[in-house]
């Protein structure tokens, strides 16, 4: 009787787990929104990130930890995006499911083609450089579709049972990541070669994709506050470049590049880059599909 008690709670452990949902956590609004939209009722999704908040600086709090100690699966960004705050937490927790390495560890950027990669040695001289190259690749769909690959292919991984159900959760996703960066094309194309000035060096992977030339930045270097000279030498160059457009992120003050436009006659848009930003970004496609909105309206 006792050995059958023992075989029968196993079977009931199996099945159990069988149906146990994945925790996922992702560092990044958008990559939360792809583990939602793959995993579906197989996963319980927790962001670290608010889609207002800079992925740079995000301020770490206890229930983070708590989240990540609980973790099967971690996502995050890569290319030293998450550098200033993700390592401190991981540090503090003892789940070797999701350290460097691990079945449920999803470096985002694997494989992705990186851009302003520095072919010299960077120090904090040159303000906050990337040593792999710029992390902002999620503002190029095409990208994003690596991106949703490496998330799939993690939670095969850890959930190999399921991994019927993230195939089809995957395929669902590329398939209106597609529609996305086709209607985006659409409302770009007639601007294609336009100049834009943005905040922050992080639309280089968007402007590619949709063919824009970003002329200068607010910032002298990434994440250096401008000089008024830098700011008035930008706003001449503007003028005399004929650039309509300074683009930001909401988590960017607005005064700073007013100035700049003002100089020029441009006007400065600010933009959800992150799914959640603003109510019609709902998830990864609808955002990307809307800062192609944006962008073209501001560019009429």
């Amino acid at each position: 009787m006792k050995r059958l008690l023992i075989v029968v709670a196993a079977v009931l452990g199996g099945i159990l787990s069988a149906h146990a949902k994945l925790n996922v956590v992702a560092t990044l609004p958008d990559l939360a929104a792809m583990a939602r939209d793959i995993g579906g009722d197989k996963v319980i999704v927790t962001c670290l990130g608010k889609p207002s908040e800079d992925p740079h600086y995000i301020q770490p709090k206890p229930s983070y930890i708590v989240a990540l100690n609980k973790a099967d699966v971690l996502i995050d960004n890569g290319l030293d995006f998450e550098i200033g705050w993700l390592p401190a937490l991981l540090d503090q927790t003892r789940n070797g499911r999701i350290r460097l390495g691990a079945p449920g560890r999803v470096v985002a950027s694997a494989g992705v083609p990186v851009l302003d990669v520095p072919t010299a040695p960077v120090d904090r001289s040159q303000g906050d450089v990337h040593p792999d190259g710029n992390p902002h690749y999620l503002l190029d769909p095409e990208r994003g579709k690596i991106v949703a690959r490496n998330i799939t292919a993690a939670l095969k991984r850890v959930a190999p049972g399921d991994a019927t159900a993230f195939d089809d959760g995957l395929a669902k996703l590329l398939a209106r990541i597609d529609v996305a960066q086709s209607e985006a094309g659409k409302l770009l194309a007639p601007f294609r070669g336009a100049k834009i000035v943005t905040y922050h060096k992080s639309f280089p992977y968007f402007a590619e994709r949709y063919g824009l030339n970003v002329v200068g930045t607010v910032e002298p270097k990434p994440g250096i506050p401008p000089s008024p000279s830098h700011l008035a030498a930008l706003g001449e160059r503007m003028k005399a470049e004929g650039v309509k457009v300074i683009v930001q992120e909401q988590w960017h003050e607005t005064r700073t590049p007013a100035l700049a436009a003002k100089k020029s006659g441009a006007k400065v848009v600010v933009l959800p880059t992150q799914t959640g930003g603003d109510p019609a970004a709902t998830d990864y496609p609808a955002t990307i599909k809307l800062l192609a909105e944006k962008v073209a309206a501001a560019l009429k």
